[in-house]
């Protein structure tokens, strides 16, 4: 216990102490806040800076999380229903890099009355699902479908609360979760984006089923809440709101063993189980300090993940590191490993998480083009994909807005797909895709928008990925500007 005392104590005074080396550092984002920098006014101002920046990286998944159940009840939606899109989602979606090329299906649940089913259909002919079950940490229980632990046949997944003692009946899947909430990401797979085949999607998806056990003799219909037309999100809060979310969340699940150094860090700033958050105007003006320093960290952070890169010689990276990995696919047991700061930039930028990934789905990421300059909405790009792209299901690139990572708002659509259709192939199977404000001539049905006054990110996804995809067999190299 004296090691972690002076652990905390080294790094509250490494915050401080490097807080003024990094205040005059320049990050792609837009600051937005004061400029001022913040000056204690004492110890104890100090204190509560310090500790801020650190429940901001250590909370970042949870209040991640948050923000969806917050979205959640805006559409009066709530636990223990399915949220769904009956379409291909629009930048009405402010998630964080979601994937405009599948029909999701979300269920939420909330075991606080007791362990809930979630029944997850059979595979049907090209009808799929691929997805996880998460924690509110977003800490992956397991994965679900063709890819997931019931490989394709469906199945009740017996989703038990923290700690529970109780037997599962045979024929249920046990998915043991460590909070209270949680929620499922599945992606209804298309094969080729016709509206009939969007509809088969949606139909599919829509035989998933989500209800407390104690009524699974006879279950009440699932509830599913079209979003469709509806503003969702968890874009992160740099600001004041970020702490009452983390408040909300911390009121409601357990303390988890791995965490709990952390019950005096928050209540350092206010945040204690069973006690109302308070903060008067000093302390609200020491939080918004502490979270836009935190940001200008972590942003700066999320730069250098792309080191190194998947395939060498480009900016193609998976957006976690080999440390966040191990640790959620291991359920944060793996020895020696506890990657805080890394998780807090992966879920800066993205939400969900598998627990085995690269079997059902992989991602790479890029922030620059080929001479390393940050993608800028007012040029136009083009990427190549070298033909017979080694997936089973689909491949697809995204753009995201640099600053939210979001979808960019007002565009037509956001990405370009194998399953988008009118997608031009090259004669001898490769694809061009282009990024722009500005369609070129005749390329238009191989085109992304973008704004052209802001930056953008890119996401590719594999689906399915094959064997020559990790043996880079096959290689995708970097985007390059159009002159």
């Amino acid at each position: 216990m004296k090691s972690k005392i002076l652990a905390l104590a080294i790094v509250c005074f490494l915050v401080s102490c490097t807080k003024s080396t990094k205040t005059n550092e320049t990050t792609a984002v837009a600051d937005t806040t004061a400029a001022a920098a913040f000056k204690p006014a004492d110890f104890e101002e100090q204190l509560v800076y310090n500790r801020a920046v650190e429940a901001v990286i250590w909370g970042m998944p949870a209040v991640n999380s948050e923000l969806m159940h917050e979205s959640l009840i805006k559409v009066k939606g709530d636990y223990n229903q399915v949220v769904y899109w009956s379409g291909l989602i629009s930048s009405k979606n402010q998630t964080l890099t979601p994937n405009p090329d599948v029909i999701y299906i979300n269920p939420f649940f909330d075991t606080r009355q007791g362990p809930v089913v979630l029944e997850i259909p059979a595979a049907e002919g090209v009808s799929s699902l691929t997805g996880s079950l998460d924690d509110a940490w977003q800490t992956a229980i397991e994965d679900i479908g063709p890819a997931g632990v019931d490989k394709g046949k469906g199945g009740k997944y017996l989703i038990l609360p923290p700690n529970y003692k109780g037997a599962v009946p045979f024929g249920y899947i046990p998915m043991p979760s460590a909070t209270y909430t949680g929620y499922a990401i599945l992606r209804s797979n298309l094969t080729n984006g016709s509206p009939g085949d969007i509809k088969r999607a949606v139909e599919y998806g829509r035989k998933v089923k989500i209800y407390p056990f104690a009524e699974a003799d006879s279950p009440a219909e699932t509830t599913f809440v079209d979003l469709i037309d509806a503003s969702f999100g968890n874009t992160i809060p740099y600001n004041f709101h970020f702490f009452e979310v983390l408040n909300q969340f911390v009121q409601r699940e357990p303390w988890l063993q791995r965490d709990l150094v952390m019950i005096d860090q928050l209540k350092t700033i206010g945040i204690e189980k069973g006690k109302v958050f308070q903060a008067d105007a000093r302390r609200q003006e020491i939080l918004n300090a502490a979270i836009k320093d935190a940001h200008k960290w972590i942003d700066k952070k999320y730069e250098k993940i792309f080191t190194p890169p998947f395939y060498e010689g480009t900016s193609w990276a998976l957006p976690a590191s080999q440390d966040v990995v191990k640790a959620i696919m291991s359920n944060y047991l793996a020895p020696n490993i506890y990657p805080v700061d890394e998780r807090a930039i992966s879920y800066s930028m993205a939400y969900f998480s598998a627990k085995k990934l690269g079997t059902g789905q992989f991602y790479l990421m890029s922030i620059k083009d080929n001479k390393g300059q940050q993608f800028d909405g007012s040029k136009l790009y083009k990427l190549h994909l070298p033909a017979k792209v080694p997936v089973k299901l689909y491949w697809s690139v995204t753009a995201y807005d640099r600053e939210t990572h979001a979808l960019i708002p007002g565009m037509k659509y956001s990405s370009r797909a194998s399953t988008s259709p009118g997608l031009q192939k090259n004669a001898d199977g490769s694809v061009d895709i282009y990024f722009g404000a500005t369609a070129p001539e005749g390329k238009e049905s191989n085109w992304v928008p973008t704004d052209p006054k802001r930056k953008f990110e890119l996401l590719a996804r594999f689906y399915g990925p094959e064997k020559g995809f990790f043996d880079k067999t096959w290689k995708m190299g970097d985007v390059e500007e159009v002159k």
